[in-house]
């Protein structure tokens, strides 16, 4: 009896068990779907996290124009840096026209562009653009042309016109250091910034190397040069033996650089010197001289390095030119994009010009400069 009464209650004991383990065991089963359920969540969250992580970043460019082989290689370095990155890089072209650069840019803000790089065709024409991109949150980064002060932008980068201009100066100030200088010069645009900031440039190493003042002299003397080349169309600095007897304006082109330059050779047949503030007009006063018979001038530009220009250098039918590099301007462009789209940096915290290094390139140098050209 006892010993029945004892597999009894072991019986029901073992049953109790087993009721109690499966209970356990369905909580723990209900816990460990809740635990599956949430490796499911964070495979999800992780899965959103990569999706955040690898979201397309959309880029938009404005450029100016694409009629000169410096702005289609920039325009083209920014395609391939930007792929390289993994971005999507749209560009659209204003062909100088500037309601059509302000169109271009709105279109970029309307389809919500994460960042737009902008090479500008006038410094004030575009701030309104550039402020209702910032307003929609989209920072610009300018890129080759600077624009005006009040412009709500991140940054302008591009070379260092001014000391591009003027090393170019001195180095032409030395070969001419006992002879007179008089010039033509073919400047790209009026009231460009780069423009302005090129001849200048220009002006100063001349006037710097050729009388021995100070550089901050030197500006300033070139500077007053500027202004009265502006006024009246002629500049003269007498200490400097130097002279600019007129100026085209070739809006950055070989082919306006040759008809201006055309006019301009007419008018003065015994130049020494043409300055440009790019090599593509410069390029046109070849022909220019070349179709009016004329030997002997010197061709000196403040910018840009292409490929051409190295390959007269070298062969002694140039005499040089600034470091322009559109490889330059739009790996460091990418660099600060990069620096606010993907680590975070404050948009607000860059200076307002952000310069590449300045070099003259002339045939004592140009293999070195070479593969930054275009």
């Amino acid at each position: 009896m006892k010993k029945s009464l004892y597999l009894l209650l072991l019986v029901l004991g073992l049953t109790m068990f087993v009721v109690s383990a499966c209970g356990s065991s369905e909580g723990a089963s209900g816990d460990s779907e809740g635990a599956d359920s949430g490796e499911d969540t964070s495979s999800e969250e992780s899965s959103s996290e990569e999706g955040t992580s690898d979201e397309q970043i959309d880029i938009g460019f404005a450029i100016k124009t694409q009629d000169s082989p410096y702005f289609v290689s920039l325009v083209e370095q920014i395609e391939q840096l930007g792929e390289a990155e993994g971005w999507n890089v749209d560009v659209l072209d204003a062909n100088g026209d500037t309601t059509k650069e302000s169109n271009n840019i709105s279109t970029f803000i309307s389809q919500g562009k994460d960042l737009i790089f902008v090479d500008a065709i006038e410094p004030s024409a575009v701030v309104s653009s550039i402020d209702r991109a910032a307003e929609a949150g989209i920072p610009v980064i300018n890129l080759d042309s600077g624009v005006d002060e009040e412009a709500n932008d991140v940054t302008t980068v591009y070379s260092d016109n001014e000391q591009n201009g003027r090393l170019v100066g001195l180095e032409y100030a030395e070969k001419m250091s006992d002879e007179e200088i008089k010039a033509i010069i073919l400047s790209g645009a009026k009231g460009n910034v780069a423009g302005k900031e090129r001849r200048t440039g220009l002006f100063t190493g001349i006037i710097e190397g050729k009388t021995g003042i100070s550089e901050e002299e030197a500006w300033e003397e070139a500077l007053a040069f500027d202004d009265e080349l502006l006024s009246s169309g002629q500049a003269k600095h007498e200490e400097a033996n130097f002279s600019v007897v007129g100026q085209g304006w070739g809006n950055w082109t070989e082919e306006l650089g040759l008809s201006e330059a055309e006019d301009l050779i007419t008018a003065n047949q015994d130049l020494t010197t043409v300055l440009g503030e790019n090599d593509q007009m410069v390029f046109g006063a070849i022909t220019a001289l070349e179709n009016a018979g004329i030997e002997g001038v010197d061709m000196v530009a403040a910018a840009d390095g292409a490929h051409e220009a190295f390959d007269l250098i070298k062969e002694g039918e140039y005499f040089a030119t600034g470091l322009n590099s559109p490889t330059l301007v739009a790996e460091k462009g990418v660099e600060i994009a990069k620096e606010i789209l993907v680590d975070g940096e404050d948009p607000k915290g860059y200076p307002e010009v952000t310069l590449t290094e300045p070099a003259a390139i002339t045939e004592e140098n140009v293999d070195e400069y070479y593969d930054l050209g275009f």
